[in-house]
Formats: structure tokens, sequence, C-alpha cells
């Protein structure tokens, strides 16, 4: 089973909600990721942003939505930040929320590197309402790959991936559309032979990568040293 993707299509960046340090250094940070619904709802409180909520106010505009988040597994449990930032989302833009697409691998991503990222997909499973708006939610972004998987599982299931928000993550990492310079500098580095390669072991060409995921294997010296680093972290 590999991971689905879909393509970008102008895909709008990913809505940020806090500073990095101010969700990681929360006191209740910690038994959040590692399933306390309380402390994952006390997190969301002094974390989510009235801008950053009227953002997705003006994304949404009169459509219904459903708001569906990464029900991820960590090593010490269900990460219970992603429902809790939807359910009080869900509140505040009098918007629906779906909790019955979840992950259904472990990937472990939590502090991982950028290539563990690539090697270890995340999977979904679930029931998605064919013609439906979403918008993904989820605690943090990094290259962004859980991200495109979720919209691939639910955009080949017949709904409509309109937009994502996190709670945090680097500025550079909300950008989701890569460039077509990006793709260029990509492909001119690697070659065709790799992007097949690519294509047969992970179900999509470059042009469903993430900006960040196709930054960072442009910036990796040679095809063999990707191929070597990717099977050892899977």
């Amino acid at each position: 089973m590999i991971a689905q993707r879909t393509a970008w299509n102008n895909f709008p960046d990913v809505i940020l909600h806090a500073e990095e340090l101010a969700v990681k250094k929360h006191p209740t940070y910690s038994a959040a990721k590692s399933g306390d619904a309380d402390a994952a709802f006390a997190l969301v409180q002094d974390t989510i942003s009235t801008d950053a909520v009227s953002k997705l106010r003006d994304l949404i505009a009169d459509r219904k939505i459903i708001l569906v988040s990464a029900h991820a597994f960590e090593r010490d449990g269900v990460n219970a930040i992603p429902e809790a930032f939807a359910d009080e989302l869900g509140r505040q833009l009098e918007q629906s929320t779906d909790d019955s697409i979840v992950q259904v691998n472990v990937v472990a991503h939590t502090g991982a590197n950028g290539f563990a990222r690539l090697a270890r997909q995340a999977l979904f499973d679930g029931v998605v309402v064919a013609g439906a708006d979403y918008i993904l939610v989820d605690d943090f972004i990094g290259q962004g790959g859980t991200l495109a998987n979720m919209k691939g599982f639910i955009e080949n299931a017949g709904g409509k991936v309109i937009g994502a928000t996190v709670l945090t993550g680097k500025p550079y990492s909300a950008i989701l559309t890569p460039s077509a310079e990006q793709l260029t500098e990509l492909r001119d580095k690697h070659g065709k032979e790799f992007e097949h390669w690519w294509q047969d072991k992970f179900g999509h060409s470059f042009d469903c990568l993430t900006q960040s995921e196709a930054r960072y294997l442009a910036r990796t010296e040679n095809v063999d040293t990707i191929r070597n680093r990717l099977a050892t972290e899977e």
C-alpha cells in the first residue's frame, strides 16, 4: 500500500497559528501529543490565532465545509492535538468536523529527519463524503507530506480539499505547491530516470511533491545518496 497524492492546482498556503516554540514549549504539549484530550484542549486554547481563524473564514467564504484532522499515532499514543484543534475551529467557524478519516500506520515523524519523513509516508483510511469541501487540520507541518497524503486520499475518494491549517510550523513549510523553478532545479540535478524511479516507488511524479520535499531532494548531492538514505529510514 502506497500513499495517495493528487495535483496541487494552485493549492493555497497552509494557514499557521503560532510560533513553533510557543506550541512545543507549552506545559501541556507532551501530554497532548501522547493522547491527553484535556491537555490538547488547553494547548489549543492558548495558541489558536484569531487572525488565522479570520483567514480561514475568508477562505471558506459562504461554503459549508468539513474540518478533518490527522489522527497520528505517536510513540506514546494517538496525538490528541489535531482533533482538539479541529473541534475548536469548528466551534469558532460554525462548521462541521469529521473524525472518521484516520492515519492507519505509525510513521514516527516527530523529531525525524527529512529522509525519514519521505521514506515513512502517512497512509489514510475512512469514509469520505463525495462532493464535500474539506479543510485539513494538523498540529504541525514539517515537509508537508502528511497533509499531501491526506489531501490525496480525500480527493481520490471524491472529496475536494480547499485548504489546510496547522497550529505551528516554519513559514516556508506552509508553501505546499512546488514552484516551477524548484521542480526544474530538482529535475536538472537528478534527471528523468530518478523521477521514474520515484514514481514507481511512491506512486507519484515530482509534481505532487511539496515545495519543502522538492527542495530537500534538490539539495541532496546525488541520487545514490537519496536512495541509500531512504532505504536506511524505511
